[in-house]
């Protein structure tokens, strides 16, 4: 009997590709550059290359391959730009950050790239054990990211925690998926769905709904949901600033790249879901929000905005509709650059002895660094959701897409939420603008460096421009529609 071998068509494998050979060519150069700075340069022309690729493979129609257990499809290709742009700025954080600490390392870039890699093969997945692979690729990077500071106590402390908690969240997740297949036979998205609609006295099986509960463990374990949001504050916190802001959105947007194909194509057909997510999504935003409310420190209060972000695309997920997916991905996509904005402003004034991250070192800022303060004051008002940044048209897709789904009372809830927000990220311009600084040393900063400059001044650019005239971006997720 003749052995067949199947077609493997690699195109869609081209962005993953790209950015696994620039960690391998990073991972070589490290033996013989000594300035390793120029291994982020080399990573952000690999960077530079994926998006070139992704944004070659949207005018293409590529079929699934490897088994059905990959895509290359319009939703896959605008996250894997998300991922780009997230591991873009992240780098250029890091070009100023790592020196000042002294942590400059050819490991961290290529650990940043793997990380990506693993992000983009999750949002390609189209089966569960290829969502898996992926997870995993991501998370031990990230685990080693996190601790990458061996010389602060937190970071390590960060590193540990997040492994810990994520082998737990890992397991759950591998568990869901053999559960689900003992239900329906296979791991593969599309089959399971095809399971269900051909046995509809089926849909509520036990085995395939604790399958599902244990996978949404797994995913909200990922995107910081509550009751699963225990490690962000802390792994935050203690982790390298550029990490963190890598962090903040990469992982995020990786589960949600996930999570929003396995409801929307394996389990489209079960509405239980929806409940759930409606729920998860309020206790999101409202337990992240209202303890962000006591923070005294930036970086943990964003540590716990990030929370509530993940409740407010939640509100994009429970619909099930395209324009829900559309919400999710123009959300993610301005997350990317008002939060790491945000983290690049504390990043740059961490690595200056004057100034730490409680919100009272904030007192000030606009008299000493008044495009600075402006800066920070654009991402401020972009994550609150005030108009005209990109940050309110995120929020307004996603709220508009749960009223189209019937589903009023969650975007009522979320403008709540929204509103409540105000207090804290308002009150870190309020120590900009109204406040005088306690002590007149605090006035004299060291000249700004070009990577992390740069990196501030595209974020906040991108947030009022595409604030001003979103049509580009929306244009772009679009793209990202499917189902």
């Amino acid at each position: 009997m003749p052995i067949i071998i199947p077609t493997l068509d690699f195109a869609a494998l081209i962005p993953i590709l790209a950015i696994i050979t620039t960690g391998l060519v990073v991972l070589l150069l490290d033996i013989y550059v000594e300035d390793k700075a120029v291994l982020g340069y080399v990573s952000l022309i690999g960077l530079l290359a994926t998006a070139i690729a992704c944004f070659g493979l949207l005018t293409q129609t590529v079929a699934p391959t490897f088994q059905n257990m990959l895509v290359s499809d319009g939703y896959s290709l605008v996250l894997d730009l998300i991922f780009v742009v997230t591991a873009t700025l992240s780098i250029m954080i890091a070009l100023s950050y790592l020196p000042a600490r002294d942590m400059q390392s050819g490991e961290y870039y290529a650990l940043l790239l793997f990380a990506t890699s693993g992000m983009m093969l999750m949002g390609a997945a189209t089966d569960l054990i290829v969502v898996f692979l992926g997870l995993e690729i991501m998370s031990i990077a990230l685990y080693v990211l996190a601790a990458f500071n061996r010389r602060q106590l937190g970071s390590g402390e960060a590193g540990l925690k997040y492994f810990v908690l994520g082998a737990f969240a890992s397991a759950f997740f591998l568990y869901g998926v053999a559960l689900t297949y003992g239900a329906t036979g296979s791991t593969n998205l599309q089959t399971i769905a095809m399971w269900f609609s051909a046995n509809p006295a089926y849909a509520h099986n036990p085995i395939a709904m604790v399958g599902l509960a244990l996978l949404l463990i797994g995913f909200a374990f990922k995107i910081a949901a509550v009751p699963f949001q225990w490690w962000t504050p802390d792994v935050y916190h203690g982790a390298p600033t550029s990490v963190t802001a890598f962090m903040s959105v990469g992982a995020k947007a990786a589960g949600f790249a996930a999570l929003v194909r396995l409801l929307l194509v394996s389990f489209g057909a079960i509405p239980d879901w929806r409940w759930v997510i409606s729920w998860l999504a309020v206790l999101t935003m409202t337990g992240g929000n209202i303890v962000a409310l006591a923070q005294k420190d930036v970086k943990r209060m964003l540590a716990y905005s990030s929370i509530a972000h993940a409740g407010y695309i939640l509100v994009g997920v429970v619909p099930g509709t395209p324009d829900g997916v559309k919400g999710i991905l123009f959300y993610l996509m301005s997350y990317a650059f008002m939060n790491i904005g945000a983290f690049a402003v504390i990043a740059l004034l961490e690595q200056r002895d004057q100034i730490g991250s409680s919100i009272e070192s904030y007192m000030g800022l606009s008299s000493r660094k008044p495009l600075l303060a402006l800066m920070m004051l654009f991402f401020m008002f972009s994550l609150t959701g005030i108009p005209p940044f990109i940050g309110f048209w995120g929020k307004w897709y996603v709220f508009w897409a749960a009223v189209k789904g019937g589903a009023s009372w969650l975007a009522i809830v979320g403008m709540i939420n929204s509103v409540i927000s105000a207090f804290y990220y308002l009150s870190v311009v309020v120590q900009m603008y109204m406040r005088s600084p306690t002590e007149p040393s605090e006035l004299e900063f060291a000249p700004l460096s070009l990577p992390v400059t740069l990196t501030i001044a595209l974020a906040g650019a991108v947030t009022l421009l595409l604030g001003l005239w979103p049509t580009p971006l929306i244009k772009l997720t679009a793209l990202g529609i499917f189902g």
